[in-house]
């Protein structure tokens, strides 16, 4: 291939692993380039990355996010391959989703897990089909496999993507960029082994599960605010009703207002349901206009040639 391709391996405590994936990465697609950016690894995995050929970088703030955010914007490449170092997805799999982004003209290519119940974790896979499901319904997502860290990207994906991520909410962040952008995407099916003996997954189950969900919501309000906001103001102008239908009911019988506190809370909640109603609008305008920014940002990079 004439297109510079590098491979990016975020990487903790992975000294067990990492000089067998650079190893075979460079014998199954020998003219990358493979990077491993080190997160503050309190093992040899700087050292046997070094051994294997591999460019060696670091990164301190600790985070998955902050890593693939500093990789996006220390690599100049036409393709990027980023995957775990940990020895867990299939390496022959790469250049099948190499050739997948090229001649299909797609800006990421998906390496979905085969359903392999002893390389996943108890409780993982299950966790991963309800947050797809919650993508799904929040962002009218195709995608079968947010969490899967193998992936594909073009130059101009990388180039337009604001990482904001800290931690292991990069790949939601990634797959709700790609969503709404409308962005060229596609999904493979690649094997998913078992983790090579003395590793250990860095994934907390509960701590990073919140943490993805809070990513899923905040970005839900940040794409899309009139929807958002707009369920808020329903709630208020819902709520303002219930407890003001009787009174109105009762001033149209009687000519009074008898139960005062529940009318000032009643008019107090329709007031809110306007103004929210109103940010919606308003912030909708202004997401409109950053989404504008980042497909030209997107479109003044060019697709590698097939």
């Amino acid at each position: 291939m004439k297109e510079n391709i590098a491979i990016l391996l975020p990487c903790y405590n992975e000294g067990k692993a990492i000089a067998k994936v650079v190893s075979e990465l460079k014998r199954v697609v020998p003219q990358v380039i493979v990077y491993v950016y080190d997160n503050n690894s309190q093992d040899d995995t700087v050292e046997q990355a070094l051994s294997a050929g591999a460019v060696v970088r670091k990164e301190s703030m600790q985070g998955k996010g902050h890593v693939v955010r500093r990789m996006f914007s220390d690599i100049d490449a036409d393709i990027y391959v980023m995957m775990d170092g940990d020895g867990t997805y299939d390496i022959h799999s790469v250049p099948v989703l190499i050739d997948c982004l090229i001649k299909e003209k797609n800006d990421m290519v998906i390496g979905t897990r085969s359903n392999n119940k002893e390389a996943f974790r108890s409780g993982h896979q299950w966790g991963n089909r309800l947050f797809n499901g919650l993508l799904r319904v929040l962002f009218k997502s195709h995608f079968t496999d947010i969490f899967s860290g193998f992936r594909v990207f073009s130059r101009r994906f990388v180039k337009s993507f604001p990482a904001l991520a800290t931690g292991f909410d990069i790949e939601t962040e990634l797959s709700i960029h790609a969503l709404e952008m409308n962005l060229p995407t596609m999904e493979i099916e690649t094997p998913f082994h078992e983790r090579i003996l003395g590793t250990s997954s860095k994934l907390r189950t509960f701590r990073d599960g919140f943490l993805i969900l809070y990513r899923m919501g905040f970005l839900f309000k940040e794409v899309k605010p009139f929807i958002f906001f707009g369920l808020i103001s329903l709630l208020f102008f819902i709520s303002s009703w219930v407890l003001g239908y009787p009174v109105i009911k009762t001033y149209f019988i009687t000519k009074w207002v008898y139960r005062v506190p529940t009318a000032i809370l009643a008019a107090a909640l329709m007031i809110l349901s306007f103004v929210t109603f109103t940010c919606g609008l308003i912030l909708s305008s202004v997401t409109y206009g950053r989404r504008e920014m980042k497909k030209l940002i997107y479109l003044s990079y060019s697709l590698p040639s097939a």
